[in-house]
């Protein structure tokens, strides 16, 4: 059992790094200020950046549960 959940925990790990990764940059300084103001206007990027913070979150969720869990059991 305790293997199983250090298993599935490290995958969880694993593909939280992933995710975040995988995320666009956050502009900044004033570059980053002129493009959030275009940003305003013409609308935010969507897509891939909303899918990997949806998944970036429910594997933090699950890593955090993970980690209580093994917490228990050791």
């Amino acid at each position: 059992m305790k293997i199983v959940l250090i298993i599935l925990q490290i995958l969880v790990s694993l593909g939280l790094i992933a995710t975040v990764l995988l995320q666009s940059g956050r502009s900044a300084g004033l570059s980053g200020a002129i493009a959030g103001g275009a940003e305003a206007i013409f609308g935010k990027k969507k897509g891939m950046d909303e899918l990997f913070s949806k998944i970036s979150t429910v594997l933090a969720i699950s890593f955090l549960i993970l980690t209580m869990i093994l917490a228990m059991v050791y």
